[in-house]
């Protein structure tokens, strides 16, 4: 165990202590008389001098000292009670701290580093010792207490768990901690006077990866768009591991791949994910690819045990998984024995009499008179009695009637053997729920297909039909006696030997059946009758996109082939088709989904070939068959870093594999059909069915490593791509009965010469022999780091694209821009992380356009403006971000696209004047400026200026100067000058034009030359309010023109007030003027600019060079901030009113 390091000196405690390895830092030694031989004197005295000296008594017979070179003092830090024990912590130490602390310059440093990192252990061991006896132990609560002090994130950021760990600072490491919560990744040392904090958002990760560094051998390495972070010496990696890939993958699928994603029901709300939830989803996920079964099972038990093995005679040690509707066993060896139990199949669950052999045995009994045997289960009474509710659950949910007519003959239930197997008839495997349901079937539905098309589209081969016909039935008497040993329902046993015999190539007349027992959509199919038949009904008929779509496809799908060149294929086809989509309207219907399904109709019945694409789709190729087919560019990427692991000479002479992509890519979302032969291709979905995406893994390996001379010496990727090509237009099928079948994707049909041909079954044998080592786990782990490299390679697309849009039209910097997208996106994701979403927020949606993924509401906006524009006018910033989102918001739907938002900063910082003017225009009338805009209804208790008083200022040198003239000018140019296709702005009324005012004179307060703007706004006001009055009067009757003037002459302020009056009063006491002056008071934008113009102040205020870069680095810096602010107070309002 770790220990508090406590400094001792060493002098006199040499003579009891033997030093039995030693490094520059470190030393173990041994307890005196402890391991010597004949040394027992030697221990006597020692134990003796123990128990008087040492007021423990006991002494723990081993240590390790921490020694820093030059001094006398030493820190014990770890003790063990055996060898093995304290080597445990010798590796430990060497491994992660030994080549670490020759980067330290100071002694002291290194002893104080150690010291920590060990006290670190210490405090990390206890709280996960509590965690396993508490909920929420002591520790765990404080933990919380300084990951919120210290990050100040709100109250909906909840912490998962956190860690004692290194974070590397270029080749110096900081010890502190590192907190994992569900939508970041936080670390935080203070360490020698010096402060580190870290925030990474799971969404920024780009790559999550076990790797090695000079110092250490093994670390987590964190990469993000312009940083690599390595985290190292964790008390656990491997959990430490774990639990960060699932928080990545979890949050990265609800944030970015919510098109087909659902999460689990313990998932589905962020703030209640804990550490436990996420070790149960990545052990639900193991199971359910394992076993190949629906998403919807969760996995309830996994029970160490063993399981009575009649085959080999003896009871094989492994684990029963018991989740909502199956039983399932595995093996601890690796492919010596798996077998899954529907509960469907499930007769009765007992418990048998506990005896010195069988300890804990259970029998469960299948429909079909086979009993398998389970021992040595821990808590077996519980186990029991969960099964058996879960049991009478499925029963109740779906009832199965039992055909008992056909095992008369049958003896009473005894262990699985070959005389019971040896009585069933293969036809035994479907349910007597399915076949009632299939002759209602064909009552309700005369048009559906009875048969598989290749039953009735069978053709005899051209070469050798005896020699052909005579191979396929020693198939079928190999597969006969394996059911009879093995079983033949989905419940047989699944041995290595049953591979051998897929590996090669099921009957054709077996085919179809065994793909239903492989993948177990033989439950599915007996678990719902008639449910086909009424989604065929409910389907037809109907026009929409995706029908469209499928009927352009039907004549595509296997066109060669004979079952295809006629209305009774073509019309199976289109019905599995549409009743799929009309199932499944988040896939619906993608391309290649049509070849499948023809393969899988040659060889099943129509409704048979409907459950086998609902497996595929939905479970054993999961996330293919959408907009975006992420699952297949997922396994794709995994494929790529397998060829780096076994063919590495190929992997680095192409070196961009992406390459491969054009190719590989139809090798996942079809199987390879569409580009083999068809007799060679359904060997391949053979071996699909019964491993599931590991065959397609090692087949396409095995081409590659067939091809690799040929593809090393290559010139280019595109003789690369005609070798392989070739390659698989040429592979053989010498067992298939029927006639050869073209692939119609092939490249090359007619070769000029002979090209060797490679049969089918060789190939498939080299691929398990050479590529078959890789497990489920593997896998699923190589997947879960890809899709992070996947699905943020979507978002650099996206991100591209949007980029690519918007440049040519701003005038902002492309690295500007990259900036201004990453706090768009970052202000969309924040509110996704702590806000309820609201109705008009829609989240990320990738099949949108790429411009309309991430939308931002007003509040966001708001956020963003103040963060960003240049144009801060303090508290009425906000007010002028209201009006900035209700003008662009063009359609009115409260969302705007970062292309709008752009365009407004871009004219906020590189516009001409004029085109600033006119969007401060745009911002005070209609749409921006509402009736009900929350500073448009003060009342003002006098006009701004007098509008009577003539336009003539001194100035300093005591000239007078007349501006209407000038005025008049310059509004006659601007009308020549302006575009006469432009639409017209509408003009500005008095209520609006003192809004405008308002917000100039915000924009003034705390400018260098605030004085002389404010000098100059008085006096374009007084210009602007001239030409109103000049306006009003003129559309006004005599006598009303001279009331009106009379009153604005009795309530007009001195020279000088202030520019704005104010406006304290009560409405009573000021309405008149507004009413009265208001009428047909309006000044244009040309009378605005050309007044503006007047005054070089102004000039230079709205044409000095703004600077971006500054307001986005601070705006990087304090997004999270604003944010957690805002809502920090919100919730505090919120706590007030509930006190009230």
């Amino acid at each position: 165990m770790w220990l508090k390091p406590e400094e001792v000196l060493l002098k006199n405690a040499l003579k009891l202590w033997v030093t039995q390895k030693s490094s520059c830092y470190f030393i173990l030694q041994r307890r005196r008389g402890h391991g010597e031989g004949g040394g027992r004197l030697t221990g006597r005295l020692v134990g003796a001098l123990d128990a008087v000296l040492d007021s423990n008594a006991r002494v723990t017979p081993f240590r390790i000292l921490l020694q820093v070179p030059g001094s006398q003092v030493y820190s014990p830090i770890a003790c063990g009670a055996t060898l093995e024990e304290i080597n445990q912590h010798w590796d430990w130490l060497e491994q992660n701290l030994l080549h670490t602390l020759s980067v330290f310059d100071n002694k002291d440093d290194i002893a104080s580093f150690v010291k920590g990192k060990v006290k670190a252990l210490i405090a990390e061991e206890t709280s996960s010792r509590l965690a396993e006896q508490e909920e929420e132990p002591e520790k765990f609560r404080e933990a919380l207490v300084k990951f919120e002090a210290r990050f100040n994130f709100p109250e909906a950021e909840k912490l998962v768990t956190y860690y004692s760990c290194c974070c590397w600072k270029g080749r110096v490491p900081r010890q502190g901690w590192l907190y994992l919560s569900i939508n970041h990744l936080c670390f935080y040392s203070f360490f020698l006077g010096k402060e580190l904090k870290l925030v990474v958002p799971w969404v920024d990760i780009q790559k999550l990866e076990r790797t090695s560094n000079v110092f250490l051998t093994d670390t987590i390495r964190i990469t993000t768009q312009n940083k690599e972070r390595d985290f190292s010496m964790f008390l656990n990696l491997d959990e430490v591991f774990k639990v960060m890939e699932q928080l990545a993958d979890v949050t990265l699928r609800r944030l970015l791949d919510n098109e087909v994603f659902d999460l689990d029901p313990d998932l589905q709300e962020p703030s209640q994910i804990t550490k436990r939830d996420l070790e149960a989803r990545a052990q639900n996920e193991f199971f359910r690819a394992f076993f190949r079964l629906p998403r919807k099972e969760k996995l309830h038990a996994v029970v160490d045990c063993s399981l009575w093995t009649p085959f080999s005679r003896c009871h094989t040690a492994g684990r029963m998984f018991a989740s909502d509707s199956y039983i399932c066993f595995a093996s601890r060896e690796d492919g010596c024995c798996k077998i899954i139990l529907p509960l469907r199949e499930v007769v009765s669950i007992e418990k048998m009499e506990d005896t010195s052999l069988l300890p804990h045995p259970i029998i469960v009994s299948i429909r079909s008179k086979v009993a398998f045997q389970f021992i040595e289960l821990r808590d077996r009474d519980s186990l029991v009695e969960a099964l058996l509710a879960r049991l009478k659950q499925v029963h109740a949910n779906h009832p199965v009637h039992y055909d008992t007519s056909a095992d008369d003959d049958m003896a009473s239930l005894v262990f699985h053997s070959t005389s019971m197997c040896s009585d069933h008839r293969f036809g035994d495997l479907e349910m007597m729920s399915s076949q009632n349901s299939e002759e209602s079937e064909k009552e309700k539905s005369p048009l559906m297909h009875p048969d598989a098309l290749v039953t009735a589209f069978q053709q005899s081969g051209s070469q050798s039909p005896d020699s052909r016909m005579s191979r396929e039935q020693i198939k079928i008497s190999l597969w006969n006696d394996h059911f009879v040993e093995y079983g033949r329902t989905v419940c047989m046993f699944r041995t290595e030997k049953i591979r051998k015999l897929v590996a090669m190539g099921i009957p054709e007349s077996l085919r179809g059946r065994l793909w239903l027992l492989f993948s177990d959509a033989v439950t599915d199919l007996a678990s719902h009758p008639g449910y086909y038949g009424n989604l065929v009904e409910e389907s037809l008929g109907k026009c929409c996109l995706v029908t469209e779509e499928i009927e352009r496809d039907l004549h595509r799908s296997l066109p060669e082939h004979p079952a295809f060149q006629n209305e009774t294929g073509i019309a199976a086809l289109r019905r599995v088709l549409t009743a799929y989509a009309h199932r499944n309207p988040k896939i619906g219907y993608c391309q290649s989904m049509n070849i499948l399904t023809s393969v899988l109709l040659l060889y099943a019945k129509e409704e048979e070939a409907f459950w086998l694409l609902v497996a595929v789709c939905e479970r054993m190729l999961p996330d293919y068959f959408n907009h975006r087919v992420i699952g297949a560019q997922v396994d794709q990427s995994v494929f790529e870093e397998l060829i780096k692991g076994h063919l590495p000479e190929l992997a680095e002479h192409m070196n961009d594999l992406s390459a491969l992509a054009s190719v590989s890519l139809s090798w996942f979302l079809t199987l390879f059909l569409s580009i083999m032969p068809l007799e060679s291709a359904v060997n391949v979905v053979d071996c699909f069915f019964y491993d599931g995406i590991k065959a397609i893994f090692q087949l396409g390996l095995a081409v590659l490593e067939a091809n690799a001379e040929d593809l090393c010496s290559s010139k280019d990727d595109g003789q690369a791509l005609m070798i392989l090509s070739r390659f698989l237009d040429h592979i053989k099928n010498e067992d298939s009965p029927g006639p050869p079948v073209g692939s119609h994707h092939a490249f090359f049909s007619d070769d000029q010469e002979p090209y060797p041909v490679t049969d089918i079954s060789d190939l498939i044998r080299d691929s398990y022999e050479k590529f078959g080592d890789q497990s489920v786990e593997q896998i699923e782990h190589l997947r879960y780091k890809h899709r992070i490299r996947v699905l943020q390679g979507h978002e650099d697309t996206t991100k591209q694209n949007v980029l690519r849009v918007v440049i040519p039209e701003v005038s902002i910097l492309p690295e500007d821009l990259e900036e201004l997208y990453d706090l768009f996106k970052r202000e969309h994701m924040m509110s996704c992380y702590w806000e309820q979403p609201r109705p008009m927020a829609s989240r990320h949606d990738p099949s949108r356009p790429y411009a309309e993924q991430y939308r931002i509401d007003a509040r966001q906006f708001a956020h963003l403006f103040q963060l960003v524009s240049p144009w801060t006018c303090g508290a009425h910033t906000e007010i002028l971000a209201e009006r900035t989102f209700r003008l662009l918001d063009d359609n009115m739907d409260q969302l705007i696209e970062f292309k709008a938002f752009v365009s407004c900063l871009d004219i906020m910082y590189n516009g001409e004047m004029n085109e600033k003017i006119k969007l401060l225009y745009r911002l005070h009338i209609p749409p921006a400026l509402t009736e009900n805009d929350r500073d448009s209804q003060s009342p003002l208790k006098n006009p701004l200026l007098s509008t009577s008083r003539p336009l003539v200022f001194g100035k300093p040198n005591g000239d007078a100067v007349d501006y209407q003239k000038q005025l008049k000018q310059m509004i006659k140019d601007l009308a020549k000058e302006k575009d006469k296709t432009e639409k017209e702005l509408p003009k500005m009324s008095q209520r609006e034009f003192i809004q405008f005012c308002k917000t100039l004179y915000s924009m003034f307060h705390e400018d260098p030359e605030e004085n002389d703007l404010y000098q100059a706004i008085a006096t374009v006001t007084t210009l602007l309010l001239q030409i109103g009055e000049v306006g009003q009067r003129s559309s006004s009757s005599g006598s009303c023109s001279q009331e009106c003037g009379e009153e604005l002459r009795a309530s007009a302020p001195s020279p000088e007030d202030s520019v704005f009056a104010d406006t304290g009063k009560t409405p009573q006491d000021s309405q008149a003027f507004p009413e009265a002056a208001e009428g047909d008071w309006t000044v244009s934008l040309e009378h605005i600019l050309a007044s503006l113009l007047t005054e070089q102040s102004l000039v230079n205020f709205f044409e000095k060079p703004l600077d971006m870069k500054s307001k986005l680095e601070n705006a990087k810096i304090n997004q999270y901030n604003l944010k957690t602010f805002e809502m920090s107070h919100q919730s505090q309002s919120e706590l007030k009113l509930s006190n009230l």
